[in-house]
């Protein structure tokens, strides 16, 4: 029998999302929508599944170990570093313009905000005579189910963004804070607790994985093999030592976990290396555990309580209500919109509820019935955390930017570019000194009319305040001065025209050490022509005025392993080259797709936008 459960459970993670692909279901995240398929196949409606059965229960406790583990890699721990003691002009410009609120400090004032709600609520369930244990009713108010709100940021791909960063932050704060509360708690009131003092230990064997290992990945590629996987089998001897050393110390596994994923991302592993972990998890092992958290709850039992009916629209209210101090913390930020959706995820908590009432039910603090009400609660909020962010979550409002591109020089080629990238995910600022050139064609784009050229003058009008820089002027001395001073004064590209091949040699060198980008129309013509023997379907790139070529690096992870003819645009794309590290690979419709692979396409204008916009999110 317990194979043929393995069997239902595994059919039902196949299932779930080729249906919620189907019938065009987005409102709530795979991961919960697992966990409402387990309670259907468990004891509450069909008892297809046993909760206790042997195999699957050691297979989700697995599940939810990878999961804190995979959380951990996720955080990104630039926001930790020191700023630049020697920023350009740009940068300090940009400092000054960034939100003074990192995700960092939004975070922390965040957490705190639920810390402080959650010992309140605690107190008001004893003094109401709800709840008579204030301690661990506030650990179990200021959990956050970091597994949901990680898979619901990934599905929209706002992990990478500094509001999708603060929600994670937050979130991993709600299972790191409860796991160590829980640990006193443990200490305090348990007879078999250990000293508080030994979980230092956990983080020694994590430091000394670290100096260990940290030059892991830059020998890798020479000694790994397709039969080895030497990357993976490091994350689970990661995954497995400091989960053992987390229980032998008195805490949770889920602790040791997290600790070890973000050592691993400390050893920084390449996006290969994440893609392959996030397969293994979120293909197998963590869709059996929210399955399974699903099968635990007992519906007909919890229901049939008329106490535990009572407990739970309250203990619901203080899940929620624990959460809502976050609004006004991330208004210091964000929209009124985003700010909501912002305050909406964090509101899920399952994960560490369960390890809670695990212990809480050991050292029988808690009736069957407020379990039953906490868990059926958390399950909830699971349901309305969810469908409030995807309701509420407006990405091209304050979290997603376009990329500012100032093109310095006024002729046939840079205004054709210039048209076609406004009707991209750019925005675009063509500048002349030439007041001829000015009246010919400030009507067909954003041209602006420079007094001079003068460099400092420039920089003082904010002309150089951009991602990206081209100086397109015939003249090549005016081009590498220009080109020049961009790239001391910080812009991040800079990409110069060099008609002049004796002024390039002679200042190929510096340019290149600066980081100049640099191309000439010679060159240009060449690498068309052999493109079009070379891929003929350019030709219609070329000759059409409603085509465009486009550059894209592939980050999202979701079209990984996708070919080419399956991609979800519409059928006016063609890929037309594919560069994959060193190698330049010549499409077909079957070429699967890498991530980092840096993709040439043309497609009608129309659809541009959406697919560089797609494809170059970082989830």
């Amino acid at each position: 029998m317990n194979q043929l459960s393995l069997v239902i459970v595994l059919l039902a993670a196949l299932l779930i999302p080729l249906l919620l692909s189907r019938f065009k279901i987005s409102a709530l995240p795979t991961s919960v929508v697992e966990i409402l398929v387990g309670i259907i196949l468990g004891p509450s409606l069909l008892n297809w599944i046993n909760p206790h059965d042997a195999i699957l229960s050691s297979l989700s406790s697995i599940g939810v170990i990878i999961l804190l583990f995979l959380s951990g890699i996720e955080i990104d721990f630039d926001l930790f570093r020191p700023k630049n003691k020697n920023p350009s002009q740009l940068e300090q410009k940009a400092r000054q313009q960034v939100s003074k609120y990192s995700p960092v400090r939004l975070a922390i004032y965040g957490y705190l905000t639920i810390v402080v709600l959650s010992f309140a609520l605690g107190y008001l369930t004893k003094v109401t005579g709800m709840f008579s244990d204030v301690w661990l009713a506030s650990i179990l108010f200021m959990t956050i189910s970091l597994g949901i709100v990680l898979a619901a940021l990934k599905e929209r791909s706002a992990l990478s963004t500094p509001f999708g960063q603060t929600i994670l932050l937050i979130s991993a704060l709600g299972e790191i804070v409860p796991v160590f509360g829980l640990t006193i708690y443990a200490s305090i009131f348990g007879s078999d607790s250990k000293s508080l003092w030994l979980i230092l230990i956990l983080f020694a064997v994590a430091a000394l994985i670290l100096m260990r290992f940290h030059n892991f990945f830059d020998y890798f590629d020479k000694i790994n093999k397709s039969t080895t996987q030497i990357d993976i089998r490091l994350a689970f001897f990661i995954i497995a030592l400091l989960s053992v050393v987390a229980v032998t110390v008195g805490s949770e596994a889920v602790l040791g976990a997290f600790v070890g994923g973000m050592v691993y991302k400390l050893l920084k592993p390449s996006e290969s290396t994440k893609d392959k972990l996030d397969s293994i998890g979120y293909g197998f092992f963590i869709p059996i555990f929210f399955i399974m958290s699903g099968v635990g709850l007992d519906l007909k039992k919890i229901l049939g309580d008329p106490k535990a009916l009572l407990l739970i629209p309250l203990i619901l209210l203080g899940y929620l209500i624990a959460k809502m101090g976050l609004y006004p913390i991330f208004r210091l930020r964000f929209n009124r919109q985003n700010s909501i959706a912002g305050m909406a995820l964090p509101m899920t908590t399952l994960t560490m509820v369960l390890a809670i009432l695990s212990v809480a039910n050991n050292l029988k603090v808690l009736t069957s019935q407020q379990s039953g009400a906490f868990l059926l609660a958390a399950i909830i909020t699971c349901l309305i955390g969810p469908l409030a962010f995807n309701h509420f979550f407006n990405p091209k409002a304050d979290i997603y930017h376009k990329l500012k591109v100032n093109i310095f020089g006024v002729n046939i080629t840079t205004m054709p570019v210039a048209q076609q990238l406004e009707k991209s995910w750019y925005d675009v600022n063509v500048y002349t000194d030439e007041e001829k050139n000015f009246k010919a064609f400030n009507s067909e784009a954003n041209v602006h009319l420079l007094p001079s050229l003068d460099i400092q003058q420039l920089i003082d009008q904010e002309d150089f305040d951009c991602d990206i820089a081209v100086f397109a002027y015939f003249d090549s001395e005016t081009n590498y001065k220009l080109a020049k001073a961009a790239k001391q004064y910080g812009v991040k590209r800079v990409i110069a025209r060099f008609e002049d091949r004796n002024v390039l040699n002679k200042h190929e060198k510096e340019l290149t050490d600066l980081g100049v980008e640099v191309y000439n129309t010679f060159a240009i013509n060449i690498a068309m022509l052999r493109e079009m023997i070379e891929v003929p379907s350019t030709f219609n790139m070329i000759k059409s005025n409603s085509v465009e070529l486009h550059e894209v690096n592939l980050q999202n992870r979701k079209f990984v392993g996708t070919r080419i003819k399956d991609l979800p645009f519409d059928e006016g794309i063609t890929v037309n080259r594919i560069f994959r590290g060193n190698q330049i690979i010549q499409p077909t419709g079957d070429t699967i797709l890498r991530l980092g692979d840096k993709i040439i396409f043309s497609t009608d204008t129309d659809d541009s936008a959406k697919v560089r916009e797609e494809m170059a999110k970082l989830n």
